[in-house]
């Protein structure tokens, strides 16, 4: 497997989940809870992006294959919806298609917050699981490059451990200002990203339409 392509997907991956951006959530979420209860919500946060992930690396592409889509369709309704996310990232707003203004009200009210509206769909939420599907039936026949595609899941995972982990320090040093820079720039290469997944995906439907 191409370590170039594993970075190039890890860094994607890490740009649409975007724990940095959501550090201000995190925080307002465990408001009030204890270093432990915080730091416990960080983990079940990054093992449900981990657990979520996975999933859908394995399971996507034969379920599009049982309901008759096709993966370069899919690709370019990913790539709709991943650039809708730009639009909003580019802003510094939470998108709808990751937290409606409901999931947003149950921030304050769950205990169980690494799980839902953290884990999912905040973080693990519809691009971030576009994405892994349509990396994953990029390999597809290769069950060895399949399980490659593991290796970014597992660092993004990570990066949310440490990133949650890290918040009420992160949250100091950057500010809200700070934040809002990492999440336009990451909102910039998920349009960048989303783009090429379009393009991608309309090669394949239509071949002579690039030629």
């Amino acid at each position: 497997m191409d370590i170039l392509e594993l970075a190039k997907s890890a860094l994607a991956l890490f740009a649409i989940v975007d724990p940095i951006g959501v550090i201000p959530i995190f925080l307002l979420a465990t408001q009030g809870h204890t270093l432990a209860q915080s730091h416990a919500a960080a983990r079940i946060a990054a093992l449900t992006v981990l657990g979520v992930l996975t999933l859908f690396a394995f399971v996507g592409e034969p379920l599009l294959s049982f309901l008759g889509i096709r993966l370069a369709a899919f690709s370019v309704a990913g790539g709709l919806l991943l650039l809708l996310l730009a639009l909003s990232m580019v802003q510094a707003h939470v998108s709808p298609q990751r937290q409606t203004q409901d999931e947003a009200m149950e921030v304050e009210e769950k205990e169980a917050v690494g799980v839902v509206p953290l884990g999912v769909p905040l973080l693990a939420g519809p691009g971030a699981i576009t994405h892994v599907i349509v990396a994953a039936g990029a390999a597809q026949g290769n069950v060895l490059h399949q399980a490659a595609q593991l290796i970014p899941v597992a660092l993004v995972a990570l990066s949310v451990w440490l990133a949650f982990r890290a918040a009420p320090m992160i949250a100091r040093r950057l500010g809200k200002t700070g934040i809002h820079v990492v999440t336009r720039l990451m909102g910039l290469i998920i349009a960048a990203i989303s783009i090429e997944m379009i393009a991608s995906g309309l090669g394949e439907l239509f071949p002579g339409l690039l030629a």
